[in-house]
């Protein structure tokens, strides 16, 4: 294995783990302040309950788990995507 196809894989694990961790982090924050402006706490923090209860499907109950779930998953279908990239690229311009 080359470094670069190593350095490749561990960037693309790394970047498709935290984007879906971010985005649930970005909804979860603007849920939040949303609950601070006076007529729209109830959306707010119904849309968080939803939210967190979507997260605990996946992760047998635990939200944080459920995150972590979802972010394994994007990073290992990232990984995939990138090792299928790099093995084509490599067939194209060998033969």
């Amino acid at each position: 294995m080359s470094p670069a196809f190593v350095r490749s894989l561990l960037l693309t694990s790394t970047f498709s783990f935290a984007a879906p961790i971010a985005l649930i982090g970005i909804i979860l924050a603007l849920l939040s302040t949303l609950e601070q402006v006076p007529f729209a706490e109830a959306i707010g923090r119904a849309g968080a309950e939803k939210l967190l209860q979507f997260l605990a499907v996946f992760g047998s109950g635990d939200p944080f788990q459920g995150a972590l779930v979802i972010g394994l998953t994007c990073s290992l279908v990232g990984v995939l995507f990138d090792a299928y990239a790099f093995y084509r690229h490599q067939n194209l311009h060998d033969g």
